[in-house]
């Protein structure tokens, strides 16, 4: 059975595997260095905010198990920002978080978005790679101790939001 995109919410018990193992992540890598609780992060954001018509969450299903999943929220009226992508740590490096973004970015495109945002911690240098590697731009400097920002922000014209932009243009002609 190949693998399946499922649009859900946060509260989607298939989800709570990956939601478990974002949340050891932030604690493990991060404590309580930002100032918060540790893993207060994962409590930061109603799960209403991830739902139609501004936001969206899906997982990445295998066999009906979550392998991999993310969120984005509206920013503002032309930004999806992007959330909590997560590939289960057992299925690391085979492109699963690269499906899950390209999905994100397609779906905000759907609901009307022309740029996605998000910001990731200085200690997930996978997530920086990630990024960078999918045409992100990074809002910082790359030759700078990543530690001194804390929070590293990136941001993208979405694919095909141009080409949504040029037809409505066309149509309303």
């Amino acid at each position: 059975m190949p693998d399946l995109f499922v649009s859900t919410t946060p509260l989607d018990q298939r989800a709570k595997p990956l939601v478990d193992q974002l949340t050891w992540e932030y604690v493990t890598r991060y404590g309580s260095y930002f100032g918060d609780p540790p893993g207060a992060e994962m409590t930061r954001y109603p799960a209403e905010l991830f739902a139609a018509p501004d936001g969206h969450f899906l997982l990445l299903l295998r066999d009906g198990v979550a392998i991999a999943g993310g969120a984005f929220k509206r920013f503002d009226a032309k930004t999806a920002e992007l959330k909590r992508v997560w590939t289960d740590t057992a299925l690391r490096r085979q492109g699963l978080a690269r499906r899950v973004v390209a999905e994100l970015e397609a779906q905000a495109v759907r609901q009307g978005y022309e740029r996605a945002y998000l910001t990731t911690g200085f200690r997930q240098p996978e997530a920086k790679g990630l990024y960078l590697g999918l045409g992100y731009t990074p809002l910082f400097d790359l030759e700078v101790d990543p530690e001194t920002y804390g929070i590293l922000p990136f941001e993208k014209a979405l694919p095909g939001a141009a080409l949504r932009q040029t037809g409505r243009q066309r149509s309303a002609a």
